[in-house]
């Protein structure tokens, strides 16, 4: 078992600014607004007529949102279902809601609308805050049979008259709270806060209950992960109602910072506008941009790529190098004095090509994220070890958590004083990681690969109205069995390996775990996205979605005369030509075999190349870009049958 040193009784707070005292998530936004007056809090330069509302000024929005609610009749303990995505009015909204003394459901708004008829079904809500009108439109069938006492529009969007709801757009409820005494709901750490439902890959979501005491957690704890300063620029970018960016956003604006709105679209470019100093992410995201950079790379000419794949490799052998003489090297923790000094040898060998590859390429790759990232975190799912090392060599700092929805959600974290490279970091303070064996559930040693069980201030009360799914994961000693597999080190840092219900078990009765192989796949320059199958076959196999513009290129470098589909082409052309089968086989055959761990079982022995990628459009993607691996096989099942018939 391993856990944090901080005797759990203790409430201390790790961030500059001191929230220790605080029982519920609002009273926040008061010491804030007094601790940060003129600083910006929220900037969405996107929007039309661009937003900035400095740290006074979100605080008096909450507070007026939150009496404009209680004039409408919203009671203290109410639910109210949230349902929107990305904006300052979101969060206005989110910490209205939990002020006026209500409990909020959340999800995004571009969910399906079956599913959101659920949530506000299922959590009981007698009022509905929606983006805008065409969100409601989508909602407003299924409303009929349900009771809506109160619906909010985040938009300006006026209401027509003969409407048989009681509506209210953004504007018209600031109103209604302008003039009205906000009366402050009694709210203890124990108090609900907020209902986060799952994505629902099988089965109907489940609302997980998240207290204020679970969320402040997260707020008094995070800064062992990241100690901004007040003005601090964070670019936000994933979806304001998932626990992660809620937690990562609760606190970074709790130490004074200014969050300023991004999506996919002005990604690349707000990264060097604004240049920001953090950033949370998931791990498509960060493959995002190394495809960015290598994108790059494959535009330059012949001998400027022999250049960069030069000094990334010698760079690649210093970094290496360098974590042994550390003692971060996750295949040798315990580095004996003859293998540092090997190592400090290499290592100073290898530094003036470093810091020459520094000079001419790595600050390129920088410039790119503006120069000024002081952290970056990646979570939501593990990082792929090529982009691990790849933002160690370009010199952006990066960190991984670990967490789920149900431990609100961060349990383990690294630190920039001990970034081992591959592992999800040592648990929070109050927080502890047990192991143990899937079948048997007794505690096993460091090193040995069993069931994630999580314990700690931040767990969930349980799922909403469903005893019998909260019995399944939470004991009565409050562990929560995360369904992840992992192993820990001496050092208390948490290695993942896979998902329990994600194992693939062969014929031959070896079980596969598919996260490291798909990780190891994606170094290649040819597959943009993977996903393993092969249950009960006698081989794996593989789903995957072809990176089009580097097949292009190759194809034209080796001048074959194919025709290979464009992104927007649903033709399949040549794409199943020999040549381009004879070229993944070789790549996924390189970059299994190299990666740490191969054994011969791991061999991809069958695949097929998609040209639909996976997304959240489609379905196959959660909103923090997971595959949704049972909607995958479901869709693409007649493939993989027709795979393993061969």
């Amino acid at each position: 078992m391993t856990s944090s040193s901080i005797s759990p009784g203790i409430p201390q707070s790790f961030g500059n600014y001191d929230y220790s005292e605080v029982k519920c998530l609002p009273e926040i936004w008061r010491l804030a607004a007094k601790r940060f007056s003129p600083i910006i809090a929220l900037h969405d330069p996107h929007s039309d007529p661009e937003v900035q509302l400095s740290y006074k000024e979100l605080y008096q929005e909450i507070q007026q949102f939150a009496a404009g609610l209680q004039a409408m009749g919203v009671k203290a303990d109410s639910k109210v279902a949230l349902f929107s995505d990305n904006s300052p009015r979101w969060l206005v909204a989110d910490q209205g809601i939990m002020t006026a003394g209500a409990v909020n459901a959340v999800r995004s708004s571009g969910a399906d609308h079956r599913e959101l008829l659920y949530i506000y079904e299922n959590s009981g809500s007698a009022s509905l805050v929606v983006e805008n009108l065409k969100t409601l439109d989508k909602l407003r069938s299924g409303l009929d049979d349900l009771s809506v006492e109160l619906v909010v529009l985040l938009s300006d969007e006026e209401v027509s008259e003969d409407e048989s709801l009681t509506i209210l757009n953004y504007r018209q409820l600031m109103v209604r709270g302008e003039n009205r005494t906000l009366q402050l709901a009694k709210q203890k750490p124990d108090s609900l806060a907020t209902l986060l439902y799952t994505s629902g890959t099988t089965g109907k979501p489940k609302g997980v209950m998240l207290t204020h005491g679970n969320l402040l957690h997260q707020v008094n704890t995070a800064g062992k992960i990241l100690k901004p300063e007040a003005g601090d620029r964070v670019l936000s970018i994933l979806p304001s109602w998932h626990a992660y960016e809620r937690a990562a956003e609760y606190y970074l604006l709790s130490q004074g910072c200014t969050q300023i709105y991004t999506s996919i679209r002005y990604f690349k470019q707000d990264l060097k506008e604004y240049q920001p100093n953090y950033m949370v992410a998931v791990p498509r995201l960060w493959e995002s941009v190394y495809e960015g950079v290598q994108k790059n790379f494959r535009a330059q000419s012949a001998n400027k790529q022999r250049l960069v794949r030069f000094f990334l490799g010698a760079s690649e052998r210093y970094v290496k190098a360098k974590r042994i003489c550390n003692g971060l090297d996750l295949e040798n923790s315990k580095p004996s004095g003859r293998d540092r000094l090997i190592a400090r040898l290499q290592a100073s060998t290898l530094a003036p090509l470093h810091s020459l590859g520094d000079r001419l390429v790595y600050k390129q790759v920088r410039a790119a994220t503006g120069g000024q990232i002081k952290c970056t975190v990646s979570g939501g799912g593990s990082l792929a070890r090529h982009l691990d090392t790849f933002y160690e060599i370009v010199g952006v700092p990066l960190v991984v958590g670990y967490g789920l929805t149900e431990t609100s959600p961060i349990a383990t974290a690294r630190r920039l004083k001990h970034n081992l490279r591959g592992s999800s970091g040592q648990p929070l303070p109050y927080t502890e990681i047990r192991i143990v064996h899937p079948d048997t559930h007794q505690t096993l040693p460091p090193r040995e690969t069993g069931l994630v069980y999580i314990r700690g201030p931040q767990v969930m009360q349980g799922y909403y109205k469903n005893p019998e799914a909260t019995e399944k994961v939470l004991d009565q000693e409050g562990w929560f069995n995360s369904g992840d597999l992992g192993w820990v080190t001496r050092d208390n840092d948490l290695v993942l390996t896979g998902r329990a219900k994600d194992t693939i078990v062969l014929s031959t009765g070896e079980n596969i775990e598919p996260q490291p192989i798909e990780d190891a796949c994606v170094r290649s320059d040819f597959v943009d996205q993977i996903m393993l199958v092969g249950q009960d076959q006698r081989a794996l196999g593989a789903l995957i979605v072809p990176n089009l513009d580097a097949l292009q290129k190759w194809v034209k470098a080796q001048n074959l005369g194919l025709d290979i589909p464009t992104e927007e082409d649903t033709e399949r052309k040549d794409i199943d030509s020999e040549a381009i089968q004879k070229l993944f086989r070789q790549e996924l055959d390189r970059e299994v075999k190299d990666r740490p761990g191969y054994r011969s079982d791991d061999r991809i022995s069958k695949f097929r190349l998609l040209l639909e990628p996976f997304s959240i459009e489609n379905g196959m993607l959660t909103q923090t870009l997971k595959i949704r691996r049972p909607v995958v096989y479901e869709r693409h099942r007649d493939i993989i049958n027709r795979m393993f018939a061969k």
